[in-house]
C-alpha cells in the first residue's frame, strides 16, 4: 500500500473505477460528454450513471413480473438508503455515489426520484390487445407485446420524462456547478428534450417490448392506431399520418432544446464544454431522425462515431480555451 493511502481511499478509488467501467461500456452518447469534464466531476457523473443504470436494469428485467421488479427496486433502494446514511456496504456503486452525494450536496430526494423514474414503466396504463394487433403480429393468440404501456396525453408523457430525464439534469447541474436558479428549470426542459429524442429513436424497439410512448391523444389526432405502429416493426410502410405524428413530437423536442442552449452560459465554465457536447450530440441525433423523414423502423438511427468524436474534440478545445483564458482551474 502506498504510504499515506488508507484502505478506505483505495476502496473508494476501486468503487469509482467500477462506475467508470459501467459508463464506458453502456453510456454511449453520455460518455463522450463526460470526457470533457474535470476528473472529479467526471467520476461523480459516472457514479450517478452507474446507479441509474442498475435501477434501469432491475426495472427492465422481463424475466420477472412487474410485481417482482417493483419489489426488487424497493429492496435495492432500501439498501441504498442504508449506505447513504453511513452503513457499511460492499456495493461499489453505493460507495461511489455516497461520496458523490455528500461532496456535491445532491439532495437524496433527487436520487430517489431517479429510481422512481425507472419504475414508471411498471406503473403506466395498459391498452388491452386487439384482434388487429394479433393479426399484425401474424399470431392466432396475442403475444406479450400486444399489451402496451402507454400515456394518455402529452402532459402524462411530460411527467414521465421529468422523472426519467429531467431529474438526471437536476442532479448533473449540481455536479457541473451553477449559481443562477434559472438553471434548474432549464435543466428540467433539457432533460425532456433528450428523452423525447430517445422516444423518437426507439419507437420500433419500444413497440417490440410492449411500450408506446407516443401519447394516445396524439395518435387519435393523426388517425394512427397503436397496432399500426406495431405493424411497422414487421416492415410495413409508413403512412403520411404516421410521419406527421412523429414530426409533431420532434417539433416539441426542438422547442425544448432551446432551453438546453440557454442553460449553457449558466453552468460553471469548467463544466460548460461537457454540457455543450451532450446537448450537441443529442440535437444532432434529432436532426438525423428529421432528415430520414422520421423512418425509425427500417434501422436504428445513430449519430456516427466520427461525428461524436468531432463534437468531443471541439468540446475539448473549449476546455483548453477556458483554461488558457486565465480562469481558475482549481476544479480540474
Amino acid at each position: 500500500m502506498t504510504p499515506g493511502r488508507r484502505l478506505t481511499d483505495l476502496k473508494l478509488d476501486a468503487a469509482y473505477e467500477k462506475c467508470r467501467e459501467i459508463a464506458r461500456r453502456q453510456a454511449k452518447n453520455f460518455y463522450y460528454a463526460f470526457l470533457a469534464l474535470p476528473k472529479h466531476k467526471r467520476d461523480a457523473i459516472c457514479a450517478v450513471y452507474a446507479f441509474m443504470r442498475h435501477a434501469d436494469d432491475l426495472s427492465d428485467d422481463e424475466s420477472r413480473s412487474r410485481e417482482e421488479r417493483r419489489a426488487d427496486l424497493a429492496a435495492w433502494l432500501a439498501d441504498w438508503h442504508s449506505a447513504a446514511s453511513g452503513e457499511p456496504t460492499d456495493d461499489p456503486v453505493f460507495t461511489a455515489l455516497a461520496d458523490t452525494q455528500a461532496g456535491f450536496q445532491i439532495p437524496l430526494e433527487l436520487l430517489d426520484q431517479l429510481v422512481q423514474g425507472t419504475s414508471m414503466d411498471l406503473e403506466s396504463a395498459l391498452v388491452p390487445p386487439t384482434p388487429e394487433a394479433a393479426a399484425a403480429n401474424g399470431a392466432a393468440e396475442p403475444r406479450p407485446w400486444n399489451t402496451y404501456t402507454t400515456f394518455a396525453t402529452f402532459e402524462d408523457l411530460r411527467r414521465y420524462c421529468y422523472y426519467v430525464a429531467s431529474v438526471v439534469g437536476l442532479v448533473c447541474i449540481r455536479i457541473f456547478g451553477y449559481s443562477d436558479p434559472r438553471a434548474e428549470s432549464l435543466a428540467e426542459d433539457t432533460g425532456i428534450a433528450f428523452q423525447l429524442t430517445n422516444i423518437l429513436r426507439d419507437v420500433r424497439e419500444d413497440a417490440e417490448r410492449g411500450r408506446i410512448y407516443l401519447p394516445l391523444d396524439a395518435l387519435d389526432r393523426f388517425g394512427v392506431r397503436v397496432e399500426d405502429l406495431a405493424a411497422l416493426r414487421n416492415g410495413a410502410h409508413m403512412t403520411l399520418n404516421q410521419r406527421e405524428l412523429l414530426e409533431s413530437l420532434a417539433k416539441r423536442a426542438e422547442d425544448y432544446y432551446k432551453s438546453g442552449f440557454a442553460l449553457l452560459p449558466l453552468i460553471d465554465g469548467g463544466s460548460r464544454p461537457a454540457l455543450w457536447v451532450l446537448v450537441t450530440i443529442y440535437h444532432r441525433l434529432l436532426r438525423r431522425i428529421e432528415r430520414r423523414g422520421y423512418d425509425v423502423f427500417s434501422e436504428r438511427v445513430r449519430v456516427p462515431l466520427i461525428t461524436r468524436l468531432t463534437v468531443l474534440f471541439r468540446g475539448l478545445l473549449r476546455v483548453l480555451r477556458y483554461r488558457l483564458s486565465g480562469a481558475s482551474d482549481a476544479e480540474s
